[in-house]
C-alpha cells in the first residue's frame, strides 16, 4: 500500500536537502510548502505584545520565522528509508529531539498520475 509522508520542520534552510535525499532513496517526488505554525506565530505576537486575533494576517506577512512542510507518497516499504534519510539531513537521530520536526504517516488507498522518474526514463 502506498503511503504519505508529511514531514514539518523549522530547518527550512534543510527542506531541500531533505527533498533531494527524498528522491535519491527512491521518493518518485517531493512537494515542499512553505508554512507557519500557530504556536510560532501565538510567541512572535507576544513578544510584539499585539493581540493575536487582531494581528494574524498581519503576522503572516511580516513573519520571517517559517516552517518548511515537505510531502512524498511512497510504498510501505520506503517509509523508514525515507523517515531516517529526514533525520540524517536534519542531523538528528530522532524526530523527538527538540526542534528537529515532527513527521507522520497516512495509508493512501489510491494514487493516480505518480510515475517515478525511473520508470519515465525507462520509458524513453
Amino acid at each position: 500500500m502506498s503511503k504519505m509522508i508529511i514531514l514539518i520542520t523549522g530547518h527550512i534552510d534543510k527542506g531541500i536537502t531533505v527533498a533531494e535525499a527524498w528522491e535519491a532513496a527512491g521518493a518518485p517526488g517531493v512537494t515542499l510548502i512553505e508554512s507557519h505554525g500557530l504556536r510560532r506565530l501565538q510567541e512572535q505576537s507576544r513578544r510584539l505584545e499585539i493581540p493575536l486575533f487582531v494581528s494574524m494576517a498581519s503576522l503572516l506577512q511580516q513573519a520571517e520565522e517559517t516552517n518548511q512542510t515537505l510531502l512524498t507518497v511512497v510504498n510501505d516499504d520506503l517509509v523508514d528509508v525515507m523517515i531516517a534519510a529526514a533525520c540524517n539531513v536534519l542531523g538528528t537521530d530522532d524526530l523527538d529531539e527538540e526542534g528537529a520536526g515532527v513527521a507522520f504517516v497516512i495509508d493512501v488507498a489510491r494514487v493516480v498520475g505518480m510515475q517515478s522518474s525511473r520508470q519515465t526514463t525507462e520509458k524513453k
